[in-house]
């Protein structure tokens, strides 16, 4: 696979703005273990291997372990993860998928048992800028591998 644009340096503007929302995100109300399960389970379902890579890496790095990484894909038949989790993932699958079911109300209900407001919208704002960034990394063949992770993070 050979990448194609650089978009980075092609529009640095929009490229600096996709940070600065990545950066508000990552400083959002909900914890570090959740935010690499969604951004790691969203790039998943897009097929971005430069993200599952990048988003795989930061997750070890942050202390989770294996297991629940290898299980991420069947999270609904895997008994490691929690029900925050839980709700938190299917969220996350019906608005990267919404042009099929457009976030049907049970996944909205699911959700907001275990979510505030403000996390459910923090949490939508993750799903959505990690779609927006797989699909940059998808369009433009990101080549995966070279992302290296922090020491230790706890984001």
């Amino acid at each position: 696979m050979q990448s194609r644009i650089d978009y980075a340096s092609v529009n640095p503007e929009a490229y600096r703005a996709m940070l600065a929302l990545s950066a508000c995100v990552k400083r959002s109300s909900l914890e570090g273990p959740l935010k690499h399960l969604v951004l790691l389970r969203a790039s998943q379902i897009n097929g971005c291997a430069f993200c599952i890579d990048m988003h795989w890496k930061d997750a070890r790095a942050a202390g989770e372990g294996e297991q629940r990484l290898y299980g991420l894909s069947a999270w609904r038949e895997a008994p490691y993860y929690n029900e925050r989790e839980r709700a938190a993932l299917a969220w996350t699958e019906a608005v990267t998928l919404v042009a099929q079911d457009h976030v049907p109300d049970p996944a909205y209900d699911a959700v907001r048992r275990h979510f505030s407001e403000r996390e459910l919208t923090d949490l939508t704002w993750l799903v959505a800028t990690i779609n927006a960034w797989n699909r940059m990394a998808v369009s433009f063949r990101k080549e995966p591998g070279s992302h290296e992770p922090p020491e230790r993070s706890n984001d």
